[in-house]
């Protein structure tokens, strides 16, 4: 199959399809767009922990795998899915192969301008440091919601006398501690790419996009689809740059498109795994 594509590789992490901050249209839409002859999902593509939970599954999760699946049949392109942590439902499945284009592994090992990448999701380091998970919960309540708590808990403090305790304070130091946080995970990455004798990382997980070199070491991070809507691409002589997707496109662009271009009926949804039946082959 002859495929002038956009690019060598690309790299999608953080879709997090099943919550509600999911950018699942616009990464739909980004897939569509560009081509490539690699795509790297870097983990948390499907949010299993929030399905478990509160999360629900909607049509336009759905549709972002079925544009990968068109990708895999229209272009050839190869498809390596690594776990994350919240998909860590994986763990029962890898390694596994689905036809000759799908790929559901842990890490993997990439060449590019003649040096060796280790690409990962980035959870092992939590595993490492085992701290700042508490962070994370409070980001995902949000800042409204700690300004509502912040009045309510000093509305109780006055009843009991006692002094005001700033909460906004306190997610100011949080922050300082995230952005320390967010260091220490970049050089950790890049001392494990080191010890997997790579000359560079690629990784998501944090929601910071990044290309930067650390001691000899180059780190790059592919960002998210929740807020920086991001991906690394490497182009044909093997340069790699960050790309945002062009947040003032309308939805009622993609919409039309998705409509003169998606034959699928909800019947049809139902059974997509017969439309693409050729493509999931197991090995």
């Amino acid at each position: 199959m002859q495929t002038n594509y956009h690019f060598r590789t690309i790299v999608i992490s953080d879709v997090h399809l099943g919550t509600s901050g999911s950018k699942a249209r616009e990464v739909t839409s980004f897939i569509k767009q560009y081509t490539c002859e690699r795509l790297i999902l870097n983990g948390d593509i499907i949010d299993g922990w929030q399905l478990k939970k509160y999360g629900s599954w909607k049509k336009k999760h759905t549709a972002f795998l079925r544009a990968i699946l068109k990708t895999i049949e229209k272009t050839d392109t190869k498809v390596y899915y690594i776990r994350g942590n919240h998909d860590d439902f994986l763990d029962q499945v890898v390694p596994f192969t689905i036809g000759a284009n799908f790929k559901i592994i842990k890490d993997l090992t990439i060449e590019s301008k003649g040096k060796k990448f280790f690409v990962t999701h980035g959870d092992i380091f939590d595993l490492v440091t085992n701290k700042m998970t508490w962070l994370a919960h409070i980001g995902d309540l949000g800042y409204t919601f700690l300004l509502w708590l912040n009045k309510k808990y000093n509305h109780y403090r006055r009843s009991k006398g006692l002094s005001y305790y700033s909460l906004s304070q306190r997610v100011k130091n949080s922050f300082k501690a995230a952005v320390n946080y967010i260091s220490d995970f970049e050089e950790q990455l890049s001392e494990v790419a080191r010890s997997k004798n790579c000359q560079g990382i690629i990784c998501g997980h944090i929601h910071q996009p990044a290309i930067k070199n650390i001691n000899g070491i180059k780190y790059m991070n592919s960002g998210d689809w929740v807020e920086n809507m991001s991906a690394l691409v490497e182009d044909h002589e093997g340069n790699w740059e960050i790309i945002y997707y062009a947040i003032q496109r309308k939805y009622e662009e993609y919409d039309a498109h998705s409509e003169s271009s998606d034959k699928y009926s909800r019947e049809e949804e139902s059974d997509m795994d017969f439309a693409y039946s050729h493509l999931f082959q197991l090995k």
